[in-house]
């Protein structure tokens, strides 16, 4: 712990987060599980359960940059390592959502009669069926977790030329999948479209490797990964933003609010003063916040209308608002989702605004990892100690 990089506020917190993310990594192999649990519902009532004691490339990312932001970057080498292996394993330069800890298992989902689940909820899941699903922003969450590798000089390997030719395979992929339908960050069991933060993943794939190559003196390559990115941020910013709502919204010529694009300043396509992005903020607080809690999104899925918060999105708003100059909002909301660890200072993935209930599965990584980035945001810097 005394090497790790903690604001000066917060300081129990961030600790207790960064714990309980390197505790979700897998030494082994580097794989990283999403939470420690299966089949823990998201809310009271529901069928909506699933296992995730597998390794989400998406969330893994958000783990590594997370532990990244307090200078643990052990989790990041081996995280890379682990992809390394995964591209070995597949046949093209396509990546799954979502893999074993130990990548060459199965995963396949099936429910299981025998037990009785969680406070009597069923069905009790094992394995998990996104493992077949195609969701196009892994390669934008590969690269971009990779990419701390090419400039961080702490590191004691570095990444090279070599690690930058395996990433372009997957640039490739992102680019000629960017803007196709999938199943979306949210991994909708139903429907697809070309859901607006896949595609921004795809860029960000593209971006990323345009910033590796010029690292590297690769010019021609920085160059022409370039030119890619800056005609797919384009289509993607023109096509994401609906003018009649006033908010980039969650699918491509859609009409959908979704908190995921709450991240499109975080991930560098447009700036926090664009005025598209501010008053994304704003409607998206208005459209999703209950109680200081945000939604995913609003509308009926698979299942219905969702019913509780899902806790990385509120932190996401809380990163938002500070990027938009709304710094004293942005404490509120995330003094008001502090509150609400449990007694050992935790955080599963689902929130019921109304009780403060802690729902779905446990820990969360993508919540612990949203306090981590929040705090380091937030706090006040070491100089108002003295």
């Amino acid at each position: 712990m005394r090497t790790l990089n903690v604001p000066f506020e917060w300081q129990e917190q961030v600790i207790r987060a960064a714990i309980t993310l390197q505790l979700c990594a897998f030494e082994d192999t580097g794989g990283i599980v999403a939470a420690l649990t299966t089949s823990i519902p998201e809310s009271r009532g529901t069928k909506r359960n699933w296992d995730y004691r597998y390794c989400w490339i998406r969330d893994a990312f958000h783990t590594v940059h997370a532990l990244n932001r307090v200078g643990a970057t052990f989790t990041m080498e081996r995280f890379i390592e682990y992809v390394t292996n995964v591209i070995a394993l597949e046949k093209q330069p396509m990546l799954k959502p979502v893999y074993s800890i130990v990548p060459e298992l199965a995963i396949d989902e099936f429910e299981t009669s025998a037990l009785d689940g969680f406070l009597g909820h069923k069905p009790v899941r094992i394995g998990n069926a996104a493992r077949d699903q195609v969701q196009h922003d892994v390669y934008g969450s590969v690269i971009l977790a990779a990419s701390q590798m090419f400039f961080d000089e702490r590191l004691p390997k570095k990444g090279d030329e070599g690690l930058f030719r395996r990433l372009e395979p997957l640039g490739m992929s992102a680019l000629s999948c960017a803007l196709t339908p999938d199943a979306g960050i949210w991994e909708y069991r139903g429907r697809r479209r070309i859901h607006t933060h896949s595609a921004a993943m795809c860029w960000v794939a593209c971006d990323r490797l345009s910033r590796i190559a010029s690292k590297l003196g690769l010019q021609d390559r920085a160059a022409q990964w370039r030119t890619s990115a800056d005609g797919l941020r384009e289509t993607i910013l023109t096509r994401a933003w609906n003018s009649e709502l006033g908010c980039f919204v969650g699918s491509l010529d859609g009409d959908d609010f979704d908190a995921s694009v709450l991240l499109l300043h975080e991930l560098g396509i447009v700036s926090a003063v664009d005025e598209r992005f501010v008053s994304t903020v704003e409607e998206i607080g208005r459209r999703l916040c209950r109680e200081g809690c945000l939604l995913r999104y609003a509308a009926a899925d698979d299942f219905g209308p969702p019913a509780v918060s899902f806790t990385i999105c509120t932190f996401w708003y809380v990163d938002a608002l500070a990027a938009i100059g709304r710094t004293d909002d942005a404490r509120q909301v995330f003094e008001g989702l502090l509150a609400k660890v449990n007694h050992v200072g935790l955080l599963s993935e689902d929130l019921d605004p109304t009780t403060g209930e802690l729902w779905g599965n446990f820990p969360q990584t993508y919540s612990m990892a949203g306090l981590i980035v929040s705090a380091m945001r937030l706090s006040k810097g070491w100089e108002d100690a003295r």
